[in-house]
């Protein structure tokens, strides 16, 4: 049987990137200098479990059936946006770049580790481009490899829905230089360049 602490060190594992050193200095650090912080985290941690569920029409986190942003009447319903996470849909909103709806994958397509087509709710986004108001499917996975396979895997389901489906563009950064991007980088903005 393990010891509390041990319990704990296995459990703060569970993060992302969190190794076993990681994870044993956070135990020690929150048992030792910052109680209060402790109980703040397994209270959050609690709550956030015992009441956030996904969005009915964006997949995201909610208290409620609907989030506040497939609730707000100053959104465009007929531009839909698919992210992989909610993370990049904050990232998206942050850039105050688009004013549009979402879906939330809660993934990408992974065939290594499992994850296809089903297991990051293609059939609810399929059901929300068929509601009647969703005129342009933006894809903005992540440009992994992962990320590229699913964008083209959401192209090909909805190429036959009647609607337009677009990728966000990629390439040198903004305030970048060139001669600090990468090759890979500079050759995808060479492609993807426009007109003026």
């Amino acid at each position: 049987m393990k010891s509390p602490l041990e319990e704990l060190i296995d459990s703060l594992r569970c993060l992302p990137g969190v190794g076993p050193k990681s994870a044993q200095r956070m135990a020690y650090h929150l048992l030792q200098h910052d109680h209060a912080g402790a109980l703040k985290l397994a209270d959050a941690l609690n709550h956030s479990i015992e009441r956030l569920k996904h969005c009915e029409k964006c997949n995201s986190f909610t208290e409620e059936d609907l989030c506040r942003l497939c609730r707000s009447d100053y959104r465009d319903p007929a531009l839909l946006c698919v992210v992989e996470m909610p993370q990049d849909l904050l990232m998206m909103e942050h850039a105050q770049c688009y004013k549009g709806l979402y879906f939330v994958l809660m993934g990408r397509i992974s065939p290594l580790d499992g994850i296809g087509p089903r297991e990051i709710h293609l059939d609810r986004l399929l059901k929300r481009v068929r509601d009647g108001m969703v005129k342009e499917v933006i894809l903005a996975t992540n440009f992994t490899v992962e990320g590229e396979a699913t964008a083209h895997y959401i192209g090909e389901l909805l190429g036959g829905e009647g609607i337009t489906v677009s990728r966000i563009a990629r390439g040198v950064p903004v305030g970048g230089e060139l001669e600090h991007v990468d090759s890979g980088t500079l050759a995808q903005a060479v492609f993807e360049r426009r007109g003026l």
